[in-house]
């Protein structure tokens, strides 16, 4: 069951890989909601699932409004064929899905950032949908991933501002005015606070957060990268006796460049998942602190996540809590974010 806090959502997936939610399920849901002259705007770098694109096109046909921003990368061929005008090779679901899309009249950009536009996020009136996981069928039923819903006006408005300046390209290392930093809400008496890379500095956020931890960090994480000051901090709090555990995915962890060598070295628990049987990816950016903070979104621990790349964080909690029904609130969620991590690595989890 999706774990459901007054105006926060959110689901831990996928159901087919023994997840407590299924990820297809909140985000065609929270397409279909979408009614006559009301506008969807969508953030996200890919999508090849016929389902979402579906739902879509069905929000169109009722008179909906909708944007569509996407990453260019998946609607090119890996190499120029003999017959350029065969439907076939690399990324032909994504070019089939995207034709249809656009023959319903759907405004849709390519994004205009040559490193990765990676956001994963729409905008439905009052409400947003953000998280891990991206409009593919991987995405949704091999990889591990999460999805984060939020009713909330404050939320929603920063995420439209965000999406008004992708949609002008002004995004990414093309971002030529910093803008303010979204400001906190209370939602449901739990601190929400977005941040979007690179203006906002996510990599920051999530050291100064790992700087306040007392007893435990967990993360499960797709990427990450020595570039980033994340390992740092998180040896850091191993050093002052913070228990820290780290669960990456297995084919980025081994890669030279991978924080986890240093975290190893410096006596963190460094875990392996994914790529295995039928598990695709271990895909989170997940992050629980002290089980009452949980770290949410798009953004891989890397510098080119933090610099270049278009990606955005959701804070959910505040260490320093002091009301009753917030700090229990925000445990749940932290708690039961903990757990599927811990799920993880007792299913499919093996040693660095």
């Amino acid at each position: 069951m999706p774990i459901t806090e007054g105006n926060i959502t959110i689901h831990l997936g996928p159901t087919e890989q023994g997840a407590p939610d299924s990820l297809i399920e909140p985000i065609v849901d929270f397409i279909d909601r979408t009614r006559r002259r009301q506008r969807l705007m969508i953030a996200v770098q890919e999508v090849d699932h016929r389902p979402i694109a579906e739902a879509i096109i069905n929000a169109r046909k009722r008179g909906a409004s909708i944007d569509l921003v996407i990453e260019q990368d998946y609607l090119l061929g890996g190499r120029m064929p003999d017959d350029p005008f065969a439907s076939e090779g690399r990324n032909e679901a994504n070019r089939f899905l995207f034709n249809a899309i656009l023959r319903s009249t759907v405004d849709v950009k390519s994004d205009f950032n040559t490193s990765i536009f990676h956001q994963k996020f729409m905008v439905r009136g009052n409400s947003v949908l953000t998280g891990s996981t991206n409009f593919t069928t991987t995405g949704i039923s091999k990889n591990l991933n999460h999805v984060v819903v939020i009713n909330d006006a404050g939320v929603a408005n920063s995420y439209k501002r965000e999406f008004r300046e992708i949609q002008k390209g002004s995004f990414g290392k093309y971002s030529v005015d910093r803008d303010e930093k979204p400001k906190e809400s209370r939602v449901s008496n739990i601190r929400i606070k977005p941040l979007f890379a690179p203006d906002h500095s996510p990599e920051m956020e999530i050291m100064k957060q790992i700087l306040k931890a007392k007893k435990r960090i967990d993360i499960a994480v797709f990427t990450f990268a020595q570039s980033s000051g994340i390992d740092d901090a998180l040896i850091a709090a191993s050093d002052r006796g913070v228990k820290v555990r780290c669960t990456m995915d297995s084919r980025q962890a081994n890669q030279r460049w991978a924080a986890s060598h240093g975290l190893k070295a410096a006596g963190i628990e460094v875990k392996l998942a994914g790529n295995k049987g039928t598990l695709g990816k271990l895909h989170h950016k997940l992050m629980t602190i002290d089980d009452n903070l949980t770290i949410f979104g798009s953004f891989n621990y890397t510098g080119p996540a933090n610099s270049s790349n278009d990606e955005n964080i959701i804070i959910v909690g505040d260490l320093q809590e002091s009301g009753q029904a917030a700090k229990a609130a925000q445990k749940r969620i932290a708690t039961a974010s903990r757990k599927e991590i811990d799920r993880i690595i007792d299913v499919f989890g093996r040693d660095f």
